[in-house]
């Protein structure tokens, strides 16, 4: 299927899956396969998968966002096959298994990046793109939202987290800005925070076009990925894999920023080195010009596989 088919295909449904052919490829379906989606999102990869899968196959995705569950339970049933979705984060992936009766699976996928409902939805505060509220929070049974971290984190907590996880060399400009604004009144959305950093470190040049990131980019993703614990789960995801897949099973992993795929390389360079599994990608997969410009957001995709040796 080519990549305009895919797009015609999953752009009414809010999110195009990326590297959706590498993702094929790489897992090597087959038929009466048993598939765990740690991240089904919008169903994206899932309506690729289950057709592999025949009638004795079966594909199981978790997500944490109850939105994306119900969304991803209905797109699948037009899709035909077995499956379940289930609400739970990927790091409770054994107990969700266990809950379905199933002990190991053959296959695992993980795409760590936002489905673009998310990104796009002004409410749930991931992007300064759309004025709303400074939340953030991928499961809304969490407490921790973007606006209590920036109410709550001391001058030298914030740098360190815009530092640490947006890898920003201007964290502590930004940090000391936040902290001397939130005195005059809270920091209640997202435009307000975008506002103040630009004011900290300047505006963007030529009103934010060009290939130049915006200068909030970095202080919105550490504070996405802290609000969430993005790398803690991906670490206790990344230990799991081991006990999720039975042996000759493949695991594909999609990052979308440096220390994700930092962590994702480090892991399996260390379960080879081990003797546990096989990396089956010496760079990452990315896509290609086609792709970037039938989908933006694949453009910082990068994909690595594992294979269990035992």
């Amino acid at each position: 299927m080519s990549m305009k088919d895919l797009l015609k295909i999953h752009e009414p449904h809010g999110h195009i899956p990326v590297l959706p052919q590498q993702t094929i490829d790489l897992l090597d379906l087959k038929e009466g396969m048993t598939v765990l989606d740690c991240t089904t999102g919008r169903g994206g990869h899932g309506s690729l998968i289950l057709p592999h899968l025949g009638e004795t196959g079966r594909y199981i995705g978790l997500d944490v966002d109850q939105v994306n569950v119900d969304y991803a339970t209905e797109r699948l049933k037009g899709v035909g096959g077995k499956f379940d979705v289930v609400k739970c984060n990927f790091i409770s992936a054994k107990v969700a298994l266990k809950g379905l009766g199933i002990e190991k699976v053959d296959r695992v996928i993980a795409d760590l990046g936002f489905a673009s409902n998310q990104m796009d939805d002004g409410e749930r505060g991931f992007s300064f793109g759309k004025d709303g509220p400074l939340d953030m929070r991928l499961d809304h049974s969490n407490p921790v939202t973007a606006a209590s971290l920036v109410a709550s984190m001391s001058e030298v907590q914030l740098a360190d987290v815009i530092f640490r996880f947006g890898e920003d060399r201007k964290s502590r400009v930004i940090a000391k800005k936040i902290v001397e604004k939130r005195r005059d009144r809270p920091i209640k959305t997202t435009g307000e925070l975008a506002s103040i950093v630009c004011e900290a470190v300047g505006a963007p040049k030529g009103g934010g076009g060009g290939k130049r990131i915006h200068p909030a980019t970095r202080t919105f993703m550490a504070l996405r990925i802290a609000v969430n614990a993005e790398l803690d789960v991906l670490v206790a995801l990344l230990n799991l894999i081991p006990q999720l897949l039975k042996p000759d099973g493949i695991a594909a992993v999609i990052s979308f920023h440096s220390l994700e795929d930092r962590l994702v390389k480090q892991s399996f360079a260390k379960l080879k080195q081990e003797g546990v599994g096989k990396v089956l990608t010496k760079k990452p997969l990315i896509a290609d010009d086609h792709e970037i410009r039938l989908n933006a957001r694949s453009r910082s995709a990068k994909m690595r596989g594992l294979k269990i040796l035992k």
